[in-house]
């Protein structure tokens, strides 16, 4: 195939060429040298680019975004009282009747999980909570000492095991001074109410991968790219895909950490960089498919290529939907490193769903067929669909003797 110079998408013409070329260039999977692979990715982005300008994504209205929220949460007006004040307030917000204070875009932001910037409208940074003391007894104590993550033989005087936990989120560098952590959390998972919880299982998954970086690869964060997860993606053909992967992050310098979330939290998976810059993926599990386990997979590994900093940890429920631009871009990476958009809508699988179909473009592209059964159910909301092929019960047998090992 003769390459030619690829340059800046500017006619439906130019288009359509570079589409074929892409396709052609798919069809050779891993035929394909350097230069070609070079050569994919780089029309690939072109043509990102093109469709981004020509169909560019309008930004939601803040109203439209509230009331999308409540009914994913099945919330009613009362429920946004404490966001607002009053519930004379709420319907005259919501009825377009009284903007949005600095109060309210902060009380909705950490509340219901939506970005600022959607809530205010336009293109604006993040509204910050303000730190707060640290109320060490809201903790789930109980639930972290039956699972063995606080190891003290004192009295259960409130006082003493409240040092004791304590303890153990500053060890994992997570407690900043006296009154504040020093990481946010961001993603959908994190919420006022599971805030404690969710810093627990952080430290844990923290602790648990110092524990692990010895047999850790030299970390590139130049390593990082469309090639790399797709990869990553490409090793879900393999029956051992899940541990194939783990091996791979962890070779690379990323660590791999699968901890069960804590009771009242959803969370799938995470994304951060421990104090001495070493990459942290933390699993979940909380679905047992395998549909689940990769998408996560690469929607964390997308954080730490592209988002994830030293004052950040994300922590992503990914049956939730979210107005974070950091979460859609992580969402679309994994989804292109999979399944290329370009190729998506006009395969069979899309065209006319069948499990030969979906088997069909799974052999091409080298991933399971749990994957585009997933994306079908997610896409066509009807979670119905292709159950049988989503690789139920497969994942955690994978990682029960690490998982014991390490308890």
């Amino acid at each position: 195939m003769k390459l030619m110079e690829a340059k800046v998408i500017r006619t439906a013409a130019q288009y359509d060429a570079y589409l074929d070329e892409i396709q052609a260039l798919m069809a050779k999977g891993h035929a394909l040298n350097s230069t070609e692979s070079d050569r994919l990715e780089l029309l690939t982005v072109l043509l990102e680019a093109y469709e981004n300008t020509k169909y560019p994504v309008e930004s939601p209205d803040p109203v439209d975004a509230i009331l999308f929220r409540m009914s994913e949460k099945g919330l009613k007006q009362a429920d946004l009282v404490p966001y607002f004040g009053t519930s004379s307030r709420v319907s005259e917000v919501l009825s377009r009747k009284r903007p949005l204070t600095v109060q309210m875009i902060r009380a909705l932001a950490i509340g219901l999980g939506l970005s600022a910037e959607t809530l205010i409208g336009l293109s604006a940074p993040e509204v910050a909570p303000k730190k707060s003391d640290v109320d060490w007894s809201k903790f789930p104590i109980n639930e972290m000492m039956q699972r063995g993550w606080l190891r003290t033989q004192t009295s259960r005087a409130s006082t003493a095991v409240e040092d004791v936990v304590k303890n153990f989120i500053m060890d994992a560098g997570l407690h900043f001074g006296t009154a504040a952590f020093r990481r946010t959390l961001a993603g959908e998972a994190q919420s006022p109410t599971t805030k404690y919880a969710l810093y627990a299982w952080l430290a844990r998954v923290i602790q648990t991968a110092r524990k692990r970086k010895s047999g850790l690869g030299a970390f590139d964060p130049t390593v990082l790219s469309a090639s790399f997860l797709r990869e990553l993606a490409q090793l879900s053909w393999s029956e051992s895909g899940p541990t194939l992967a783990v091996e791979y992050l962890e070779k690379h310098g990323i660590a791999v950490v699968i901890e069960p979330h804590l009771k009242g939290t959803l969370v799938d998976g995470a994304a951060l960089r421990d104090s001495d810059g070493t990459p942290i993926v933390g699993l979940t599990l909380r679905y047992d498919r395998l549909d689940n386990f990769w998408f996560t997979l690469l929607h964390e590994v997308a954080h730490l290529w592209k988002h994830v900093d030293d004052q950040e940890a994300f922590l992503d429920d990914l049956d939730a939907s979210s107005e974070d631009r950091r979460e859609a871009e992580a969402n679309r990476l994994a989804g292109e490193a999979f399944i290329p958009r370009i190729l998506w809508r006009r395969s069979d699988a899309f065209i006319s769903p069948s499990k030969a179909s979906i088997e069909k473009l799974a052999k091409e592209l080298r991933i399971h067929p749990a994957i585009i059964a997933g994306r079908l159910r997610k896409e066509s909301g009807n979670y119905g669909l292709f159950t049988d092929m989503l690789g139920h019960g497969q994942v955690k047998n994978c990682f029960t003797t690490s998982n014991d090992s390490e308890a």
